[in-house]
């Protein structure tokens, strides 16, 4: 396997598009086999990523994440740089595959052989964005991608988990008001590094001045002045191609906020808190590949639901379980 690893790794690093493609495969699978390949390829390219720049995009649907993807990254090719676009699909209840196909709503940039387009399935995941997104990423990185946009489900409750993988998280909203506005979470809010409203165009022009106002004024109250950041609120249109070159200056005016060591402690926050996810996931796993444990988990949620034991005495009846599994 180790020949094979430093194969693969090599060709990623030539930029060899078919063994990206299968990298990623094998990062994103779930397979013993290929958990282990993901582990010694990471460890393999560890070096030769880790300087893109990391851009998070989120918004509830409607607010033209894709067209906005599309016409940000051919901006981004105008630049001379080399985006990699990492697109969570809603996954099918039936098959588990990925049913928007981001490819063909962005196929200017797929068409562009500068630029990579990776479509997954997020798998039901609730940070609306699939598993090993951060590995993914980071595979990009070795094979050249010096622009990273992964671009998320959509905004719920429990959709920040890509704020944790990113550089800057950028919040994309539609011109709204009213309920509208009301029904973004608080939280994402809270998270923004950057909020951009789209489709600043046409009849929509107006509602989107207003909703930028709207929208400033709720992060000065949110967010302190005395920050390194405050987040500003921008309007473009991606239909039009307009606003491009405001949000790259963001990004670029919000690195250098942050400065170099900046960067460097939000991505060691981030690498901690994705060992504890991986710790949680991995348990999870455990318990449900073990026959025993999982007899003893299904057995200990009856008791739980029926007031019989309490969820701590039973978390601690499963933790002592998998302590004498291991011994």
């Amino acid at each position: 396997m180790g020949a094979d690893v430093s194969a693969l790794a090599a060709s990623i690093r030539s930029g060899d598009r078919r063994a990206l493609a299968r990298a990623i495969t094998i990062v994103e699978s779930t397979r013993p086999d290929h958990r282990r390949q993901a582990d010694a390829l990471l460890a393999e390219l560890r070096a030769d990523a880790g300087n893109a720049v990391r851009v998070g995009i989120s918004g509830p649907p409607g607010a033209g994440k894709s067209t906005f993807i599309e016409a940000f990254g051919l901006y981004l090719l105008s630049l001379g740089r080399k985006p990699a676009v990492l697109a969570v699909d809603p996954s099918s209840p039936v098959s588990g595959g990925s049913i928007l196909g981001d490819k063909t709503r962005m196929e200017l940039l797929a068409r562009d052989a500068r630029a990579f387009i990776r479509p997954s399935p997020s798998g039901g995941t609730l940070g609306g964005v699939a598993r090993r997104t951060r590995e993914a990423s980071f595979v990009c990185e070795a094979a050249g991608f010096d622009t990273i946009l992964i671009e998320t489900v959509g905004v719920g409750q429990s959709e920040t988990a890509v704020a944790e993988m990113v550089d800057l998280f950028m919040l994309l909203l539609p011109p709204a008001g009213g309920d509208e506005l009301q029904g973004i979470k608080k939280g994402i809010v809270e998270l923004a590094d950057l909020v951009t409203i789209n489709k600043a165009d046409g009849d929509l022009a107006a509602a989107a001045g207003r909703t930028a106002s709207d929208y400033t004024a709720a992060l000065h109250m949110l967010r302190p002045s005395k920050a390194l950041w405050h987040p500003p609120v921008i309007q473009i249109s991606a239909l039009e191609k307009r606003g491009m070159d405001k949000v790259w200056k963001a990004i670029e005016d919000h690195r250098r906020a942050l400065g170099t060591a900046g960067i460097a402690a939000r991505r060691a926050t981030q690498a901690k808190a994705t060992l504890w996810r991986e710790i949680a996931d991995l348990v999870r796993e455990t318990l449900a590949g073990d026959p025993q444990l999982a007899v003893l988990v299904e057995t200990l949620e009856v008791e739980v639901t029926q007031g019989l034991v309490s969820p701590y005495a039973a978390a601690g009846r499963v933790v002592a379980a998998l302590r004498d599994a291991g011994g």
